[in-house]
């Protein structure tokens, strides 16, 4: 599920809530790594630009027993190329781009692989990426009416007219990505080898990526600049080699993201200029009044530290074993300001006082830090030649913690200040809270290798996310929820086509769910909100006869939940059932974000063509349509997206060292929607 550029979200198997990676809520259900480095932050995914890469692994179901925290639902893994001192070898790849009626766009990678001596190399990748917008920003005017008439006099009514003259601009949605990526290879000796790894991305988008139907086709009226910046860089350190005949990995690494957001928040005053709360009302002191439109000035910066060390008895034998531990602590600085132009230099507003120093209406100095430990184990025995079975357990510790201050500069929110302040520019610190979490999952199956061609296995397996800390006073914590995976797979293999395939059961406890109740000023929780289950099946196939290659893959998905996900509690806070009252969303609500069905499917043909080898190509994919919200109320008011197929073409030639290729992306201009939503009000 994507809302643009470095916001998106990867799920496997439909185990979505659709309010995953909240600042200060729940972590994402999956797990992305670079190599043997997660990447995955509290927040989110970051978006990798994939050049000189190996292959990429899609581990769906639980992988808890190997794999590190938030890996509910399944793990992405990148895998680099290494290093190579055998030989030199490099690569340029230019592309010009444009995107329909929108604007033009183009990238540039290369890289370089360099022998240092027999035992040394250096292998340095570049890029650079601009995107070019398609979606116009149009004329637009408000016409705020201060909500002033429920002041003394209703008749004297006042009013503001603001526009977005400004901001008018066509195709005004661009990207631009660049970084690199360099590894330093050094064998030791027959059996050890050290490779540290720096990656750095940097990446800006303007504009907004979710568009207005009632402005037409691909256009909003924005009323506040929207910017988006994303900057990270991982440090890693791996280091490979043998102990007698035991293989030894240490992976350890440094990864720190700093993300600027600055939405169009402005529906968050025209929502409030119908609310009658004087939110909009802002004498300047000399017979005029402020434009109320707020701003959000959104600022994250993450930092995450890993290591593990992995030890693996000789893979021959009958009996295989692999354990480790692993440590892992990440934070997130989380700093937000919302903020009317001008409020700090005017007389004390009717319904807010601002920060001493500020325009800021509202502000939001915390400090998040999630630190997990854990001891994992997995065990392979071969009963016979042909049959493996296979167990795992992993014992976990989480402790969370949530710092600093969130609120207006009101009596009520400094009244429960402590002391000591959570960042020099916050009047001093009114969350401080806390979680504790112990736990243990595992994992068992077995393989059966009935013929060379014909593989066949059976897994169970529970996988967890940790829980954590609501900001809000007297909400409690919510605890971690668990995946319990049933799966029944195979790999096969039959003359020229490759079939592969699983049905799945499983079972969510206690999912996560962000939402933000009435009455609670936009501020989220999260709950525990209760159980789903999620039925499926899952499927690939290849073909190739001579120079024709044909593969198709896909996924149906049935998941709903299995209790009734009730009602928020006005005076707890907390989720209850009331008998009598309707649940948010009752036992049998389908899942949001993942659609039923997803598929693909493409032919591509391979032939000589005078002195070059030559391609032709063509892709079919399809997406059902998906539930937007999970309570009924949300999704009442936004609806579902509709399903849609898109078809791709390409061609190209390669001759030699070059190559030159083609192609059109969703040939027939479908308007494929990944995600809907509201703007406040």
């Amino acid at each position: 599920q994507s809302f643009g550029p470095g916001q998106s979200q990867i799920f496997f198997r439909g185990v979505s809530s659709g309010g995953d990676g909240l600042h200060i809520g729940p972590l994402p259900t999956s797990s992305m790594y670079i190599d043997e480095i997660p990447v995955t932050t509290i927040g989110g995914t970051v978006d990798v630009r994939l050049y000189d890469v190996s292959r990429i692994e899609a581990l769906a179901g639980p992988q808890g027993t190997l794999f590190g925290a938030s890996s509910l639902s399944g793990v992405l893994r990148v895998i680099t190329n290494k290093p190579d001192p055998s030989k030199f070898s490099g690569s340029i790849d230019v592309q010009a781009n444009k995107y329909g009626k929108g604007d033009m766009g183009g990238s540039f990678d290369g890289y370089v692989n360099l022998p240092l001596n027999e035992k040394m190399a250096l292998r340095v990748t570049g890029f650079y990426e601009k995107l070019g917008g398609y979606i116009d920003n149009i004329p637009g005017t408000r016409h705020f009416t201060l909500d002033d008439d429920t002041l003394t006099d209703p008749t004297s009514q006042t009013f503001v007219d603001v526009n977005n003259n400004a901001l008018v601009k066509d195709d005004y949605n661009d990207v631009e990505t660049y970084g690199g990526r360099a590894a330093l290879g050094i064998e030791l000796d027959d059996n050890w080898t050290v490779t540290p790894q720096l990656i750095y991305q940097h990446q800006s988008a303007n504009g907004g990526y979710l568009y207005d139907p009632k402005k037409g086709d691909l256009k909003v009226t924005d009323y506040l600049p929207s910017t988006y910046k994303d900057r990270w860089y991982q440090a890693a350190l791996t280091i490979q080699g043998k102990l007698s005949d035991w293989d030894i990995t240490y992976a350890g690494g440094y990864f720190q993201r700093k993300v600027n957001n600055n939405p169009d928040y402005s529906y968050y005053s025209v929502a409030y200029d119908t609310y009658g709360y004087y939110a909009t009302y802002f004498p300047d002191g000399t017979g005029g009044f402020l434009d109320p439109t707020q701003n959000a000035i959104l600022s994250d910066k993450y930092r995450k530290f890993t290591s593990e060390l992995r030890v693996s008895s000789p893979a021959d034998k009958p009996f295989r074993l692999t354990a480790g531990l692993f440590m892992q602590h990440q934070s997130d600085a989380i700093k937000a300001d919302y903020q009317t132009q001008g409020l700090g230099s005017i007389p004390t507003p009717i319904w807010v006082t601002p920060f001493p120093g500020t325009d800021d209406a509202f502000m939001t100095r915390i400090k998040r830090k999630d630190k997990d430990y854990a001891m994992f184990a997995q065990v392979e025995y071969d009963l016979m030649p042909s049959v493996t079975l296979i167990g795992g357990i992993r014992g976990f510790m989480a402790h969370n913690t949530v710092y600093g201050f969130s609120g207006t500069f009101s009596s009520g929110n400094l009244a429960n200040c402590i002391s000591a302040a959570a960042y020099s520019d916050a009047p001093c610190a009114n969350v401080n809270k806390k979680q504790d979490e112990t736990g243990v999952i595992w994992k068992g199956g077995v393989k059966w290798q009935a013929t060379p061609d014909v593989m066949l296995y059976a897994t169970a397996s529970t996988g967890y996310r940790p829980g954590g800390n609501n900001r809000r006073p007297g909400v409690d914590p919510f605890k971690s929820d668990k995946l319990y995976n049933y799966e029944l797979g195979w790999k096969t293999h039959f003359g020229h086509v490759y079939f592969n395939g699983a049905a799945f059961y499983e079972k969510w406890k206690d999912l996560q769910f962000g939402l933000v109740p009435a009455g609670q000023n936009g501020v989220t929780n999260t709950y525990n909100a209760g159980d789903a289950r999620i039925y499926g099946v899952e499927g690939d196939m290849t073909a190739k006869f001579g120079g024709l290659s044909l593969s198709m893959a896909g996924t149906y998905v049935d998941a709903k939940l299995a209790t009734d996900f009730c009602e928020v509690d006005p005076v707890t806070k907390n989720i209850i059932c009331t008998p009598g009252t309707p649940p948010a969303a009752p036992k049998g609500t389908r899942l949001p974000v993942m659609p039923k069905f997803k598929g693909s499917a493409t032919a591509r043909y391979e032939f000589p063509l005078g002195a070059t080898d030559a391609f032709v190509q063509g892709s079919v994919n399809h997406q059902g349509g998906t539930r937007s919200f999970l309570t009924d109320a949300d999704f009442a008011a936004v609806g579902a997206t509709k399903q849609f197929t898109t078809v791709d073409f390409s061609a190209g030639v390669h001759w030699d060292s070059w190559r030159l290729e083609a192609f059109i992306q969703n040939a027939f201009d479908k308007r494929g929607q990944l995600s809907l939503n509201s703007v406040c009000a």
